[in-house]
C-alpha cells in the first residue's frame, strides 16, 4: 500500500481517481490545487504524488518543481486533460523540464496508471 496524494482541481475527477486508488489498496489524500498539495505534502509521509498540470493558483509544473526541491526522491506522475492546447504538449514539456518518468493524458488508461504506480513505489509497500 502506497501513500498517494492526488492533486486535481476538478472535484469529480479527483474523487474518481482517489476512489480507484483506494480500491487498488492505496491510502489516498486529495488536494484541489498545488498550494494545498504542497501544504499536505509537508505534513504527510508520502510515497507518490499524482498532479494535474493545468490548475488555478499553483500550476502543476510549479507544484512539481516545489516538490522536487522539498522531497527530491518523491516520485511524481503528471496528468493533463489539456487547456488551450493538446494535453500531450503539456505532458511532453513536463517530462522534459521536470524529469517526471510517467505522464498520462485524460481520460486515463487506469491499467497503465496502476502499473506506473507499482513501478514507482513497488508492490510490497
Amino acid at each position: 500500500m502506497a501513500r498517494i496524494l492526488v492533486i486535481d482541481d476538478h472535484d469529480e475527477f479527483q474523487s474518481m481517481l482517489c476512489e480507484l486508488l483506494r480500491k487498488a489498496g492505496h491510502e489516498v489524500t486529495g488536494a484541489s490545487d498545488g498550494n494545498e498539495g504542497i501544504l499536505l505534502g509537508k505534513k504527510l509521509n508520502l510515497d507518490l504524488v499524482i498532479t494535474d498540470i493545468i490548475m488555478p493558483n499553483k500550476e502543476g509544473m510549479e507544484t512539481i518543481i516545489e516538490f522536487k526541491k522539498l522531497l527530491p526522491n518523491l516520485p511524481i506522475i503528471a496528468i493533463s486533460g489539456g487547456g488551450r492546447g493538446d494535453p500531450q504538449n503539456y505532458l511532453k514539456g513536463t517530462r522534459l523540464l521536470s524529469n517526471v518518468k510517467y505522464t498520462f493524458a485524460k481520460p486515463l488508461e487506469t491499467d497503465k496508471l496502476l502499473q506506473a504506480i507499482d513501478d514507482l513505489v513497488g508492490k510490497e509497500l
